[in-house]
């Protein structure tokens, strides 16, 4: 699955863009306060409607992570429908309200404001720094649940906004932990670290970082911007300093061509990606060999292709929905966030309070949420992402959704004596 990213000067920029919005002047009514008692005594606010519960997303559907969002998106209106098949919730059903903001920050910051008011929360919000510049809004009046597809220790410490899988620093520690006891790689050698200047990038260096003061290992930096498509340059600098082993934590073009460029330059160290740093369609380009044998990927959950029954009904479903679309990571991460989000809606169910506040505790009370990808999820404390571990995963064509799994779900001693800092 591909991840997002941002610069804190973008994150700054949608800040001023919500104050010029208008968006921290709208005064909750009755509903939002304290709710209202529906039929059977449960109490409803925002986002409950006549008999409809309606959940936001807001995607990606025509910008660079185009291919995440459509993905991402597709796999919860599946989920909503087949909750909705099964009976809804609380004798609800429940709507998907989705806003395509082509990762422009202007829209993502309109397309909030838009559905906010009309919203029980969001089961979608991709752009770490989209989701940063209304976390305060969030935070101190707005208070519904959003579960975003990105993964910057910057959101954590929010009970409303809750990372799902481990954030981007400690899924670096696991990834350098694999090459540490797997690869080779040892005391004394040197790692160079690719990554996106921004949330994103920044994130996971911290994690490299710390690995390798703790297992005496020299991080070589490589700073790029997310437009740098060819890392020529890059792959030079990192052979002259002689680095044993690569991290790269930039998106999927920007991995092709490291590793594209590397093998065809007889540099064949092993080279590792963040969760974001793949699309099953590299397998299709000139990289595609070079990825297949050097390339690994560090991920939150199992892949789409899991042997698991819950993988293999997710796969068949999707199929059926969607005959004419791709099988990726992106399916899995859309649906591990609107099924939390739906469980959340049944503990409130269960409550008598789908209220905001309701569904934010019912969330809370989640302590062991494994929906059939290898990882349980564990949303008790928002301080902490609500997973520590991470798979380690390999591109292979001959899959299902074009990754094997090489290791299986698991967080090193480093990640789990680690402390995000928010």
């Amino acid at each position: 699955m591909i991840r997002t990213h941002g610069t804190r000067a973008a994150a700054g920029a949608l800040a001023a863009l919500l104050v010029l919005a208008g968006c921290s002047s709208k005064a909750k009514d009755s509903e939002g306060d304290g709710g209202k008692a529906a039929a059977g005594g449960v109490r409803t606010g925002e986002g409950v409607s006549g008999k409809t519960i309606t959940l936001g997303a807001l995607t990606d559907m025509t910008g660079v992570y185009a291919t995440l969002g459509k993905s991402v998106t597709q796999a919860q209106q599946l989920y909503v429908k087949q909750l909705n098949a099964a009976g809804g919730v609380c004798g609800y059903q429940v709507a998907l309200s989705v806003r395509d903001h082509g990762y422009d920050p202007q829209k993502a910051v309109s397309g909030y404001t838009e559905l906010e008011p009309k919203v029980l929360g969001f089961t979608q919000f991709i752009g770490s720094p989209f989701v940063a510049a209304v976390k305060q809004r969030i935070d101190g009046q707005d208070k519904g649940l959003v579960l975003p597809q990105a993964w910057s220790a910057a959101l954590l410490g929010s009970p409303y906004i809750r990372v799902i899988g481990s954030t981007y620093d400690i899924e670096t520690i696991n990834a350098v932990d694999f090459l540490t006891k797997e690869k080779g790689v040892k005391k004394g050698d040197r790692i160079g670290h690719v990554y996106f200047e921004g949330d994103y990038g920044e994130s996971a260096l911290v994690g490299s970082k710390h690995i390798a003061k703790e297992a005496g290992l020299t991080v070589v930096e490589q700073k790029i911007k997310p437009t740098d498509n060819d890392m020529t340059a890059q792959v030079t600098a990192l052979k002259q300093a002689g680095v044993k082993a690569i991290v790269i934590s930039a998106g999927p073009r920007q991995a092709a061509s490291l590793v594209g460029v590397a093998a065809a330059s007889g540099f064949t160290v092993p080279v590792i990606g963040n969760n974001s740093a793949f699309a099953p369609q590299l397998l299709a380009t000139q990289a595609g060999p070079a990825l297949m044998k050097n390339y690994y990927v560090a991920s939150p959950s199992l892949p789409i292709g899991a042997d698991t029954p819950q993988a293999k009904k997710l796969v068949a479903d999707y199929r059926a929905a969607y005959p004419k679309d791709a099988l990726d990571n992106g399916i899995v991460a859309g649906w591990t966030a609107v099924s939390a989000f739906g469980e959340a809606l049944k503990k409130a169910c269960a409550n008598k309070d789908l209220t905001r506040e309701g569904v934010d505790k019912a969330l809370l009370s989640i302590d062991s949420y494994d929906i059939g990808f290898g990882v349980a999820q564990d949303f008790t404390d928002p301080r902490s992402p609500s997973s520590r571990e991470s798979v380690i995963l390999q591109p292979d064509k001959n899959v299902t959704g074009g990754m094997k799994v090489v290791r299986e779900a698991g967080a090193s001693e480093a990640a789990e004596g680690y402390t995000p800092a928010a």
